[in-house]
């Protein structure tokens, strides 16, 4: 029997990987230093010139947001398409041109709710990775309780003034914008938050990075001593940015679930047991520490494939729903549970935390782990997410 004729799918997969395989640079190949993840930004150092001629090929193509519209610098691609093109890029096993939460976060919601001009000025400088932005949502008293914030946002006429403090602000220190919750109305809690963005060079904006028990600084306070911003940098309506502010942690939640995050990336943990612990019959010798990793790589597995699912049910919807605090709480408890595993089959090698006697990918398993911890805070606590479960998706009530 004849072949069936190729699909027009079939071709663009022809075309993906000639291109792919003509224009990922080899050195790429090696392993990704901490300080070389492709952020992109104003005050990006490309310790691999290579990273960065990376990025401006996928850009180029629009292939960074590789489904946004071809008229904001995306590659205005199919969701099949997309689909193709993302197992190209695992087959390469090529490494991200763009790790970006204005790709990730903002720009979806730009998509949604920023008027044509704001697109316009936005939307291709992320695609290109030319802005790094930062997420001005979490303050001390207002958390768990996001619609509790108290970053005041006045009206002077021709510009807002900001005043207020802003916590846990992933990489503020290194971002060059940020988007960020304001409140504009202190007579409402909900109804009275707007969204803004502004440059995080505008004087009156400090960053202090927070050390982490991980020993690493991430995270960062971040204050508005008086901070001027333009008018036409507010994103929907005024007191509207609610709305917004539930969406994004939509896409959010979505999309740190979908990373390495939920349990896939680092070493795999089979091949850590056994160098550790050692094999017998070609298994790792300790028959209850294999039963829990066989555990583990079945609900990584049923998690990666309900993860496929929920992202189908996004696209047809027009967007991610309540369903990803489901994904977010599962993806939180999956890196969890595999930083522990992880740990435990590295033995004495697990405990180390610096000097010499400790392998270098041991040290960076156990500072992992304890950066696991914070899991199911970020992105909405785990708590929290259940509760959205059970009112969004459940529909349960609030028993009085």
């Amino acid at each position: 029997m004849a072949d069936s004729a190729p699909t027009e799918l079939d071709a663009f997969r022809a075309e993906t990987r000639a291109w792919l395989e003509a224009n990922y640079p080899p050195s790429l190949n090696a392993p990704m230093a901490e300080d070389d993840a492709p952020w992109g930004g104003r005050r990006a150092q490309w310790s691999n010139p290579d990273a960065k001629l990376w990025l401006d090929r996928m850009a180029a193509k629009g292939w960074t947001a590789p489904t946004w519209p071809q008229a904001y610098g995306g590659g205005g691609l199919t969701a099949e398409q997309n689909r193709v093109l993302q197992q190209e890029l695992i087959r390469l096993k090529a490494r991200p041109a763009l790790m970006s939460f204005g790709l990730w976060m903002l720009g979806p919601v730009l998509l949604e709710y920023a008027t044509e001009e704001q697109k316009q000025k936005f939307l291709p400088p992320i695609v290109r990775g030319e802005i790094r932005w930062c997420q001005g949502y979490s303050e001390p008293g207002a958390g768990s309780d996001l619609a509790g914030l108290q970053t005041r946002c006045e009206d002077q006429g021709d510009h807002y003034l900001i005043n207020g403090q802003k916590v846990w602000t992933s990489y503020a220190d290194q971002a060059d914008w940020i988007f960020c919750l304001v409140r504009t109305d202190t007579s409402k809690k909900h109804e009275g938050i707007s969204f803004l963005l502004f440059d995080m060079t505008t004087p009156g904006v400090e960053a202090r990075p927070i050390k982490l028990i991980s020993g690493s600084s991430p995270f960062c306070e971040t204050f508005f001593d008086n901070v001027k911003v333009p008018k036409d940098q507010l994103v929907g309506k005024l007191n509207g940015g609610w709305d917004i502010a539930k969406r994004l942690l939509q896409y959010e939640r979505q999309n740190i679930s979908a990373s390495g995050f939920g349990g896939g990336a680092g070493p795999e943990l089979e091949d850590v047991a056994k160098e550790f612990v050692g094999v017998v019959d070609g298994k790792i010798a300790d028959p209850d520490l294999r039963a829990r990793i066989a555990e583990h790589k079945m609900y990584a597995k049923a998690f990666a494939l309900t993860v496929r699912r929920a992202e189908a049910e996004s696209k047809a919807a027009k967007g991610p729903s309540a369903a990803t605090s489901i994904i977010k709480y599962a993806a939180a408890k999956l890196n969890q549970d595999r930083s522990e595993l992880m740990v435990e089959a590295l033995g004495t090698q697990g405990l180390g935390w610096e000097g010499e006697g400790f392998d270098p990918d041991a040290l960076k398993a156990t500072r992992a782990w304890l950066r696991s911890k914070g899991n199911s805070i970020e992105g909405g606590t785990s708590e929290v997410n259940l509760n959205v479960v059970a009112k969004r998706v459940l529909g349960l009530l609030d028993h009085q």
